[in-house]
């Protein structure tokens, strides 16, 4: 998906796929697609090769999205200076919204909610078709 949460391309596979390799399924067909593609957000299940993979193939730069505490243990503070405070409960990711609400908006179509297709590219059929469906409505929203 690209910034406003446009669906940039879609790779259906079965469940036993590593998320990393199944980031290779999809980002592979984008190489020399996309000239203005800099950056690729990604969560922590994209980290390790898939990062070194992305820089190589497609000459992007993969950033994982992650928390300011994510991985920290300690803090070094200078005296007399209070240590940063971990926030408690829920905190969303920044950017991780964008594909949450693309994500709503496909289930605002009744076929994608519950997946009936017996094949993978049929369910990649009916993604487009959604995202086609929902920039064509915005298009007659604006032009009228």
């Amino acid at each position: 998906m690209d910034t406003q949460g446009w669906l940039l391309a879609a790779c259906v596979h079965t469940a036993n796929i590593q998320d990393r390799e199944g980031a290779k399924l999809v980002l592979a067909p984008l190489r020399g697609g996309f000239p203005r593609l800099e950056v690729i957000w990604a969560d922590a299940g994209y980290r390790g090769q898939c990062v070194e993979w992305v820089a190589e193939q497609l000459h992007v730069h993969l950033q994982i999205v992650k928390h300011w505490w994510t991985g920290v243990s300690g803090f070094w503070v200078a005296p007399g200076q209070a240590p940063p405070v971990k926030p408690s409960g829920f905190v969303p990711l920044p950017h991780r919204w964008i594909v949450e609400r693309t994500f709503a908006w496909f289930l605002t179509n009744r076929r994608l909610v519950v997946d009936f297709d017996a094949l993978p590219t049929s369910s990649e059929a009916r993604l487009y078709l959604c995202m086609t469906r929902l920039m064509l409505r915005r298009l007659a929203r604006t032009q009228s």
